[in-house]
């Protein structure tokens, strides 16, 4: 077994909060091997999307330490930071986090042309098609749906051909067709594009379709988890 594509070790986070500290990961160790998917569950609260921000440095670990590709991210500035994750990461979150001044096409592209590629839009438009949008290339996100939104999120996410997915929740805002479409068409970007899935979930079912399932429960992972 080779070294791990993201792990955490004895990962801490503390947040400032009005009474004060407030202990949201509490020496969190978790491993990931290169193409699994792995599904992190737990009540809310349990420190599932925290350990998700910490995977993909939107989060900076305040105990322990964060690897991905044997990069340790608490050794990166912020823009050394958002060039490795910009590199080698997809997010998609549950909000979507669309730009509503670009259509779903500059959207895609903007992110691959900040990274360099030339043929940016060319690609954008490529994995619009790919999620089932190639009629909506031109449209704003305020001129299509909670699941046409969110399809525009995935090809944002896999347009620069990331080795780690990340997922926090990415059904959470969609009924139940369109989010069951959202995560066949999740697992089939992790299947094209043979990257690595860490997803967050409270769907039960969703949570099957993976590899490995972690609980957290309390900032903590529990000894009771789960292999899939």
């Amino acid at each position: 077994m080779g070294e791990p594509i993201l792990a955490l070790e004895a990962a801490e986070l503390t947040l400032a909060g009005n009474a004060g500290p407030v202990e949201i990961l509490k020496g969190i160790s978790l491993s990931v091997e290169r193409g699994q998917t792995v599904g992190l569950i737990g009540p809310s609260g349990s420190g599932k999307s925290s350990a998700l921000m910490l995977m993909g440095g939107l989060e900076r670990a305040t105990g322990g330490r964060v690897m991905a590709l044997g990069q340790d991210l608490g050794a990166l500035d912020e823009d050394a930071l958002a060039r490795f994750r910009r590199a080698n990461m997809g997010v998609v979150f549950q909000s979507f986090h669309l730009i509503p001044t670009m259509t779903a096409l500059e959207n895609v592209a903007v992110p691959l042309e900040l990274a360099g590629a030339r043929d940016a839009f060319a690609r954008a438009e490529v994995e619009l098609r790919a999620v089932g949008l190639g009629h909506r290339l031109d449209h704003y996100p305020a001129q299509m749906s909670g699941g046409e939104q969110q399809r525009v999120a995935l090809a944002r996410a896999a347009a620069p051909r990331p080795a780690i997915l990340l997922a926090d929740e990415p059904t959470g805002n969609l009924d139940g067709a369109n989010g069951a479409a959202i995560m066949d068409m999740l697992f089939g970007l992790r299947d094209r594009h043979g990257a690595t899935l860490v997803l967050v979930t409270h769907a039960p079912d969703l949570a099957a379709r993976c590899d490995r399932v972690v609980r957290l429960v309390d900032g903590r992972v529990d000894v009771a988890q789960v292999a899939a």
